[in-house]
């Protein structure tokens, strides 16, 4: 595909590395020398210096010809501005970051299709669903969910007291034989290397493993994993940031009491003009002694989203030392991931790459609904729906020709999630959930072209 990105801050640049790790042709475009530099010495891309709302450097970039312009710069304005414009020069489809979610909200209402462009992203409203999402699946470290929860993705290390530690795939099944749970991704504990886990792959003490269950199969992994589902109800959040409010809000309108700590006095008040259902505190949230004056040891989630990582991992460590039980990290640097687990915090989550997962579905050949990479593993999950013509369409499972490093992980039918197993016969209309590694997915992409 031929891609041009506007922005070159972190969003653009993480997208252009992702993208051009997969030999997709690039052009990257943005007015500051220093980030198309180190972008242009670090990948196999073009570079273009110059503001991407001139149309001639949206023509100097080959417009006319893209399949693609993702416009992630740090202005709304200019990211709107340069898909109406690229849409009108030709391009075939246009992707927008915005920040102000109330665009998303009234996406319909307002039809921005009509304007030129095909696709609004909030990192903000992203990272937003996916701290209430972890919230609501407490004891797990990281969640995705299909079709509003018909399929949910769920990550967790595993302790001594799960059930299945030195059982076998095939045997953990046994245990529960109405299987309403797949094991998709293993990692051991002390590597690097991601297992896709078939009948005979052991369970191991350590493991990060990832499932994918059909509604009422969540409960069904508590009970497996030793894990305790407790409720969430009191929770403080650190940073008052677009992320901060956003969560809050959703927060707020599930009936969660939220405490919100900003540094910035004037930010304060206006943060607590606008969420009248929660409690803004004015001062540091690296002061042990105002968490413990606002009874951080009462709280069941600590939330950081500060712009700076250190700060949110360290007030994440000083919540975990005071019992909070689920603590939540915003950071900028993806070399953190690999620490979250051994430091103690539950979740690092990381605004472009959730952003690069939602925008890279669309990057995806046949047709992709739904994309998210797991966290810390070398795997993407895939829904794909399945064509008349898609090679999988009117087989069974076990008939398809699917590589090793690859897995079905679920089936959506008629808006109802099922985990399959190889006697399943796929139709066209069906919405499959896959989860594979890197090599293998130019091999799944052609089964549901």
């Amino acid at each position: 595909m031929k891609i041009i990105i506007a922005g070159a801050g972190e969003v653009g640049f993480h997208l252009a590395k992702l993208l051009s790790f997969e030999s997709q042709d690039i052009t990257l475009i943005d007015p500051d020398k220093e980030c198309l530099n180190y972008a242009d010495s670090h990948l196999d891309i073009r570079v273009i210096k110059g503001d991407a709302t001139s149309i001639s450097i949206l023509k100097d970039a080959r417009v006319d010809n893209v399949d693609m312009v993702i416009s992630v710069t740090s202005s709304e304005t200019t990211n709107i501005t340069v898909c109406v414009l690229a849409k009108q020069l030709g391009a075939k489809r246009t992707i927008a970051r915005i920040s102000n979610t109330e665009f998303i909200e009234n996406k319909e209402e307002v039809g921005f299709i009509k304007f030129g462009i095909d696709e609004l992203i909030s990192p903000e409203a992203l990272a937003a669903s996916e701290i209430e999402l972890l919230l609501n699946q407490s004891a797990f470290s990281d969640s995705y969910e299909f079709e509003d929860g018909a399929l949910t993705m769920v990550g967790t290390t595993l302790s001594s007291s799960a059930l299945f530690v030195d059982k076998t795939v095939r045997e953990a099944a046994e245990i529960f034989p109405e299987l309403h749970f797949m094991p998709i991704a293993i990692q051991r504990s002390g590597t690097q290397y991601t297992i896709i886990p078939r009948g005979d792959t052991k369970f191991k003490e350590g493991d990060q493993v990832y499932f994918v269950t059909s509604k009422g199969g969540v409960d069904e992994l508590y009970k497996l994993t030793g894990k305790v589902k407790e409720q969430i109800k009191k929770v403080m959040i650190l940073g008052g940031s677009k992320i901060g409010h956003k969560t809050t809000c959703d927060l707020c309108d599930h009936k969660f009491r939220v405490k919100l700590i900003e540094s910035d006095k004037d930010k304060a008040f206006d943060l607590a003009d606008d969420l009248p259902n929660a409690l803004i505190i004015n001062g540091d949230g690296r002061n042990v002694e105002l968490l413990e004056e606002e009874n951080i040891d009462d709280m069941d989630a600590f939330i950081a989203v500060t712009g700076n990582s250190e700060t949110n991992i360290m007030s994440c460590l000083v919540a975990k030392s005071k019992g909070v039980r689920k603590t939540i990290a915003l950071v900028e640097n993806m070399d953190y991931f690999q620490l979250s687990h051994s430091i103690g915090i539950d979740t690092l989550i990381n605004k472009k790459l959730l952003a690069a997962n939602n925008i890279f579905r669309f990057i995806r050949k046949g047709e992709v609904v739904a994309m998210t990479k797991l966290n810390n593993m070398n795997a993407e999950l895939l829904e794909f729906v399945v064509k008349p013509t898609s090679e999988v369409s009117d087989n069974l499972i076990r008939d398809l020709d699917f590589p090793r490093s690859a897995i079905i992980a679920g089936v959506i039918r008629d808006g109802i999630g099922m985990i399959p197993l190889g006697g399943f016969y796929i139709k066209a209309g069906d919405r499959v959930v896959v989860c594979c590694l890197p090599k293998s997915i130019k091999k799944i992409e052609n089964l549901f072209l």
